[in-house]
């Protein structure tokens, strides 16, 4: 069963001193300040983008490079826009955020995924930002903006993440976005095959504490609409009854491609003596 797998994206952070400078208030406000940026950008908000991108900003664009005034201009015709049609309008959310700082610097990276609807089906297209950010009299702003779209290797490292999540969570709800509706899973205690009714149940019933969730040896590979995921994961945790255990697992996941969306397929784990 997944429930005894993780999956997290190595995202390495070099230790330094200046690195050392940014605590946990400084990373919680600089999030804060990025949503604050989305929401300003999502309502055309042209007073708060003025105070929050610097004069000398500058942003890539597949173009090359804009300034404040454009880009400014762009993300208010783009919130005119989508106002008077807003059942195309599409709706970002951000997260699996990545916050460095010094006291007058800092780089923010996250994840996007802008979810559209079309013929009463909604598609997710992902994508990551990184920001630059400055202090300027006391306030941050941002210098910098870059992105890129995931390609499909990096939305199904994303979604082990995701799925990795759900499981320390028991948020059964990702598992019925998220399963396809003919998948198999190989439950890993009992060796037992269960569908994807049976594995939502198994969810919500499981009493797992898990402290710790570590992979390694991820690999993706494509044939047309069918991806597998390889990887060995470590989990740390309490059982049900409160016994500490420290387990490895290798595991293969399958995923499908249906309606512009990888669903998982399959999953099964070993477990590693």
């Amino acid at each position: 069963m997944r429930h005894l797998l993780n999956a997290v994206l190595v995202l390495v952070t070099v230790s330094s001193p200046l690195y050392a400078q940014c605590r946990e208030a400084d990373r919680r406000e600089l999030e804060l300040f990025d949503r604050a940026w989305g929401d300003a950008t999502t309502r055309g908000d042209r007073a708060s983008l003025e105070r929050i991108i610097a004069d000398d900003f500058t942003g890539a664009s597949y173009n090359g490079t804009i300034g404040k005034a454009a880009t400014i201009d762009n993300g208010v015709q783009t919130a005119e826009r989508n106002r008077a049609n807003p059942q195309g309008a599409p709706r970002t959310t951000y997260d699996n955020y990545i916050i460095t700082c010094t006291a007058t610097s800092a780089t923010l990276t996250h994840r996007n995924a802008t979810t559209t609807t079309a013929g009463g089906r909604d598609r997710i297209a992902y994508s990551r930002s990184v920001h630059v950010l400055e202090k300027h009299g006391g306030r941050w702003q941002v210098v910098g903006n870059a992105g890129h779209a995931l390609d499909d290797t990096g939305v199904l490292l994303y979604m082990e993440n995701d799925w990795n999540q759900a499981i320390k969570n028991h948020d059964a709800a990702w598992y019925e976005r998220n399963y396809a509706d003919d998948l198999t899973e190989i439950h890993a205690p009992t060796g037992a095959l269960q569908n994807k009714a049976q594995s939502i149940a198994s969810t919500r019933a499981d009493k797992t504490v898990f402290e710790l969730l570590e992979l390694s040896e991820l690999a993706v590979r494509f044939e047309g609409s069918v991806a597998i995921v390889t990887g060995v994961n470590r989990l740390k945790g309490r059982d049900e009854q409160g016994q500490v255990f420290d387990r490895r697992f290798r595991f293969t996941d399958t995923f499908v491609k249906r309606d512009g969306r990888w669903l998982v397929w399959a999953s099964q784990s070993t477990a590693i003596p």
